[in-house]
């Protein structure tokens, strides 16, 4: 078997047969999956509230590890989520905005804190009603209540 340094002697009069190998594992890269890790439990997002405005849907998602412990969204508790924008209705589609979602320490209302953007915090009655989101797409939004799909819900 040939020692490494005569290997390297033998491939100095081949440069091409180095580029063929970089393109082999360049090839490799792309085509093996970027994780074959599976999501953590923060990655699964349940649909807590949704909203509709004039031209717009406006829906909060929260992680189902939170949603479905055994105690629940907490009075006075604050979670990371998500709000989604749909304005499909003017081809604009649907963007996923990280949100900071606290349920009021009484219990009667959620508050959706859109920190990425500068916004007021939005309040909204846990039992639905209308809000504002931000003045371009999300006025007069008419909600739902929160965690509508839980019929126990605040039981």
């Amino acid at each position: 078997m040939p020692s490494p340094t005569n290997r390297v002697a033998a491939m100095e009069g081949r440069p091409w047969l180095a580029r063929i190998g970089l393109v082999a594992a360049a090839s490799l890269a792309v085509a093996a999956p970027a994780s074959a890790k599976p999501s953590g439990d923060q990655a699964w997002m349940i649909r807590m509230l949704a909203c509709e405005a004039e031209g717009a849907r406006m829906e909060v998602y929260l992680p189902q590890s939170v949603v479905f412990a055994d105690h629940g969204l907490r009075a006075g508790q604050t979670v990371n989520g998500y709000y989604t924008l749909d304005l499909t209705g003017a081809n604009k589609g649907k963007s996923l905005e990280p949100v900071r979602v606290t349920l009021s320490a009484d219990r009667t209302t959620v508050t959706v804190d859109q920190y990425t953007r500068g916004l007021r915090p939005t309040r909204i009655p846990l039992g639905g009603g209308t809000v504002d989101f931000d003045q371009r797409f999300g006025t007069a939004a008419k909600c739902g209540p929160f965690r509508a799909q839980d019929p126990n819900f605040g039981n």
